[in-house]
């Protein structure tokens, strides 16, 4: 049985920064690596590989350290989750071998409007006006970023699309997770099941990584595993409505690493398409927090 952390704001904004910036990382070495920086492109599906090998055994080893012995497994929910987590995965980082970092970041903030979207079928959530207005804004932000146009369209765009579909789906069950499990047993057996998945999903496209390419792959896992232990610690120190706005830091460090390590800077379409995005995206986690406080008070209320 774990014990909530003693609530501590500045120190869980500082770990969600943290957390956004290893996640604009992995992208950066994603691309690095699905381009021809450190050797020939491995595939999308090789690089996700790579992420889940290196997390499993980083996180693995603070599991053991800590002597964590999973108990009250939900494998349905895991396994439904990691799939749609590994699929997600490979979709964004294909897409970043070809889109720049910020369109693609962008569009991955459409999570958790898809999320809403999905619930409600799902879940059986009811979803207002002012949230629907929210999805809608951020949807105009994601067509600005796909460029609809015959001379501006970017097919990969649609990648990153689809990845922030499947990775909306997911969070339903990380919400159903987060509740019934300790973190660091989500964490461990999540990245577990992906490894299993995408060894088996690799084995027709491998191929022999570069020295340099081993140490991307590698860091691309580490970094992972160290933006989700950054995450879930941030979250747990700070309410959700405090701590959810410095997450889309993440656009900020995407665009900078790509910048400096590609010098692929962010046009007039990619700051209005991620503007409108992020305009919808704070506008849904502005009207979440005022539900949850207007449901806190509710339930307060004899």
């Amino acid at each position: 049985m774990f014990e909530p952390r003693a609530p501590a704001p500045l120190l869980a904004a500082a770990l969600i920064l943290c957390a956004t910036a290893f996640i604009a990382l992995t992208t950066l070495l994603a691309k690095a690596l699905g381009t021809d920086t450190f050797g020939p492109p491995l595939p999308a599906l090789q690089i996700s590989h790579g992420r889940f090998l290196f997390a499993f055994l980083a996180i693995a080893s603070v599991a053991a350290a800590r002597g964590l012995r999973p108990s009250g497994v939900h494998w349905r929910l895991h396994v439904a989750r990691t799939s749609l987590g590994w699929a997600g995965v490979s979709l964004m980082f294909a897409s970043v071998a070809f889109i720049p970092l910020a369109d693609a970041t962008a569009i991955s903030f459409l999570n958790p409007v898809f999320c809403m979207i999905l619930a409600i079928p799902l879940l059986g959530e009811k979803v207002g006006p002012v949230r629907w207005g929210a999805a809608g804004v951020a949807l105009i932000g994601a067509l600005v970023l796909l460029r609809p146009t015959p001379d501006s369209f970017q097919p990969a765009a649609l990648l990153a699309l689809g990845a922030a579909v499947v990775m909306g789906l997911e969070l339903i069950f990380i919400r159903k997770l987060s509740t019934r499990e300790p973190p660091l047993q989500i964490l461990l057996i999540n990245n577990a099941i992906g490894l299993c998945i995408a060894t088996a999903a690799v084995l027709p496209v491998w191929q022999a990584p570069t020295g340099a390419q081993w140490l991307a792959l590698a860091g691309v896992g580490i970094a992972m595993a160290a933006a989700q232990a950054c995450f879930v610690n941030g979250m747990a120190r700070g309410d959700a409505s405090f701590v959810a706005p410095f997450s889309y830091a993440t656009l900020i460090f995407a665009a900078l690493w790509d910048g400096l390590a590609f010098a692929v800077w962010p046009d007039a379409i990619t700051v209005l398409g991620a503007g409108i995005i992020l305009g919808g995206a704070v506008l849904l986690a502005w009207r979440e927090a005022q539900l949850a406080r207007k449901t806190r008070r509710t339930g307060m209320t004899p």
